[in-house]
């Protein structure tokens, strides 16, 4: 039976899930994701596909936050990841779809990675006004 964990996360900050390819199940890979919006009395969270392949290649839907910002250490990623906001879906907060990441400490708060740097906000909402 899926754990679900408290407390749950606020927009903006980053989480390690398995973002799904169907609807309704778990991807088959964990990756990074964006939360935009917390639906509590449900306890799901929407959230943004992340990805650290072809950073170099940045469509208008997306955003890059790079191992070189000046608040990369805030993200608790560990490399240059891209996130689409044009790949959006609603997931339940629980065990089943979030989990600690790799590498991350012991102590760190499951299954938050860290945090949008305030740099980059505006980025995430242009790329999310794009989105059609």
């Amino acid at each position: 039976m899926a754990k679900y964990f408290d407390p749950l996360p606020a927009p903006g900050d980053i989480v390690w899930c398995l973002f799904p390819e169907s609807v309704g199940q778990p991807g088959p890979k964990p990756r990074p994701a964006l939360v935009l919006a917390v639906a509590r009395e449900f306890k799901a969270i929407s959230i943004a596909y992340g990805t650290s392949q072809k950073t170099d290649r940045i469509y208008p839907t997306e955003f890059l936050i790079g191992s070189s910002d000046p608040n990369f250490a805030l993200t608790g990623l560990s490399v240059s990841t891209k996130f689409d906001m044009a790949r959006q879906v609603q997931i339940p907060f629980n065990s089943d779809w979030v989990a600690k990441a790799p590498g991350a400490a012991l102590n760190s708060p499951l299954p938050k990675l860290g945090v949008l740097p305030a740099n980059l906000v505006k980025a995430a909402k242009e790329a999310a006004a794009k989105r059609k």
